[in-house]
């Protein structure tokens, strides 16, 4: 897929070294729910064949001339809805690269599974997150805990909704 700015692809064990160094920086790990810190190359690309297997959803590597700076997707829950995930990194934040990069694959949760609402999530302390979240439409839906690998504990974290109907609207004007 692509975007204004962004190349959306699969992932590739190439990507592996990039993924640690990125996805690695404690100040990205630590918003995540999954990604461990330190964060080894070996690591990542054994999380590039849980993706390649199907057993992580549906993935992409977000680039931006050829060169990774993120990933973006998403898990199917049910058949009607899926969960949203992405992370961006570091040096690339503040440049609407996580926006534009979910906007994308929002839009092909909804277009390839047919799901009726994708719900995501971010912990409290990503204003960053929620910021995405709300240019995309979602709505809060309510407040929960998950674990943190890289924090090494339960986190607080901020729930949202986005119906099929709000995704049109919210997705048409970028």
């Amino acid at each position: 897929m692509r975007t204004q700015r962004l190349n959306l692809r699969p992932l590739d064990h190439a990507d592996a070294a990039a993924m640690s160094l990125l996805a690695g920086d404690f100040d990205v790990a630590s918003m995540t729910g999954t990604i461990p810190h330190p964060y080894s190359e070996t690591t990542a690309r054994a999380w590039v064949d849980r993706v390649g297997q199907g057993e992580e959803g549906v993935v992409f590597a977000v680039t931006r001339d050829s060169r990774l700076i993120g990933c973006s997707g998403y898990m199917p829950m049910d058949a009607d809805h899926g969960e949203l995930g992405y992370w961006i990194g570091k040096p690339y934040w503040g440049a609407g690269f996580a926006t534009e990069a979910v906007r994308a694959v929002v839009a092909h949760a909804f277009d390839t599974h047919g799901f009726a609402y994708l719900r995501a999530g971010h912990f409290v302390d990503n204003p960053g997150s929620q910021r995405v979240l709300a240019k995309l439409g979602f709505t809060p839906e309510g407040e929960e805990t998950r674990d943190c690998v890289a924090r090494g504990e339960v986190v607080p974290c901020l729930t949202y909704r986005l119906e099929r109907a709000q995704a049109v609207s919210a997705l048409q004007h970028p």
